[in-house]
């Protein structure tokens, strides 16, 4: 397999996957239209799609420093696909909900191991991880346009087709999962890199920003397609394309951070990525007109600029615990921002979403706090050398 072959497979498998917690927010306005429910009863699928993950999500991830499980890639593919795509087709609320859960138990299943394997395919390297990371987003932006597309044909009785990313997905897995079998089976385990000690102080703090990041990105990709449908008076092709730009400005963000990393500490730029994103949130909520989607797009691409420096810093603040600092970082403190979401749509149901949403423009003011106090973690990161990565050996050298 080719030096950058596994890297991007990951990244491709990881649209695959993360097309699936889009698809949750983008298919909300069609329960609403469909089955009549109010805004807090259908941010509850959100609740479901994020709780199991949530509680999952750290499980895989103790498991994963454990054990070694890649083909908990192909099959946590699966499972997220295979819940989205039974969701719409019973009527039952208690089904529906079941349906998401499942999915977001794939989700949750996926995110820690996936994270081991790409900190092993990337070397270290923060564009490289920047790139993993983008593959997700990318399946983020990529989800409104597919359930709008399916959605097409009139009814929820079409999302048995949203499977198919799944499916192509478990493919792009496959070849990864088989070469790390086959250099296990020819090398051993190898020797891995001394861990140094754990800042469990700086990672709790970490965590925490990521939390209230969450909330902001979680809550506005819930909402954000009925509030500019409000907003601008158009139909669901201004609403899909306020949640396109949403998840499309995530991916410019993913990449930047991992450029920008370069130049600077990742604890800079994710400090600076929170102010710019507290002023464009503020600006999605109360500058009005078509302007609205240029601060959803700088909302988007601030929120995640510190996406993957935040799972690298996650890692590199646990480095005898990566797959647990993975599934925390990359999973669960994405996931328990839906929780946030029924609170946001009762309030909406309250008052009004503008009201809903402004409480959100403190979300990434919060995490700029906490990150105020994070140091840049000073221990080396071990990177595999190229030799390494070809023989499957262990053997590293400071990066």
């Amino acid at each position: 397999m080719r030096r950058n072959t596994p890297i991007v497979l990951l990244s491709v498998g990881h649209a695959c996957v993360d097309v699936y917690q889009g698809c949750v927010a983008a298919l909300v306005p069609y329960f609403i239209a469909e089955r009549a429910y109010s805004l807090a009863v259908a941010s509850g699928i959100v609740l479901a799609a994020s709780l199991l993950s949530s509680v999952a999500q750290p499980v895989f991830g103790v498991l994963t420093d454990r054990w070694a499980m890649p083909w908990l890639l192909p099959v946590s593919t699966l499972l997220g696909g295979v819940g989205i795509a039974l969701s719409g087709l019973s009527g039952s609320y208690p089904l529906t909900l079941a349906f998401v859960a499942l999915s977001g138990i794939g989700v949750a299943a996926y995110h820690p191991e996936s994270a081991r394997v790409a900190r092993i395919a990337a070397r270290g390297s923060h564009r490289a991880m920047g790139w993993f990371s983008t593959g997700g987003t990318i399946g983020f932006a990529l989800a409104p346009l597919m359930v709008a597309a399916v959605m097409s044909g009139g009814t929820l009785r079409w999302t048995p087709l949203l499977v198919l990313p799944a499916l192509a997905g478990a493919a792009m897995c496959l070849p990864v999962v088989r070469a790390l079998q086959e250099r296990q089976a020819a090398d051993g385990p190898g020797t891995t890199p001394p861990p140094g000690s754990d800042d469990v102080a700086s990672f709790v703090k970490l965590s925490l920003a990521v939390v209230f990041r969450s909330i902001a990105f979680i809550g506005l990709s819930t909402f954000i397609s009925l509030y500019v449908r409000q907003r601008l008076g158009g139909g669901t092709v201004t609403g899909t394309a306020a949640l396109t730009v949403l998840y499309l400005g995530s991916t410019v963000g993913s990449v930047l951070g991992g450029s920008l990393a370069s130049r600077w500490d990742r604890v800079t730029v994710a400090r600076r990525s929170y102010l710019v994103a507290a002023v464009a949130v503020a600006g999605v909520v109360w500058v009005p007109g078509p302007a609205v989607y240029l601060f959803v797009a700088l909302t988007s691409a601030g929120l995640y600029v510190p996406f993957s420096l935040q799972v690298t810093l996650g890692q590199d603040y646990l480095p005898s615990r990566v797959g647990t600092a993975s599934g925390i970082t990359l999973g669960l403190t994405v996931s328990i921002g839906g929780l946030a979401s029924p609170a946001v749509g009762a309030l909406a149901d309250a008052t009004s979403l503008r009201t809903a949403l402004a409480p959100l423009v403190l979300m990434p003011v919060l995490s700029w706090l906490f990150f105020r106090t994070l140091p840049e973690p000073g221990v080396p990161r071990a990177v595999l050398t190229d030799d390494a990565v070809r023989s499957g050996s262990g053997a590293v050298k400071p990066g």
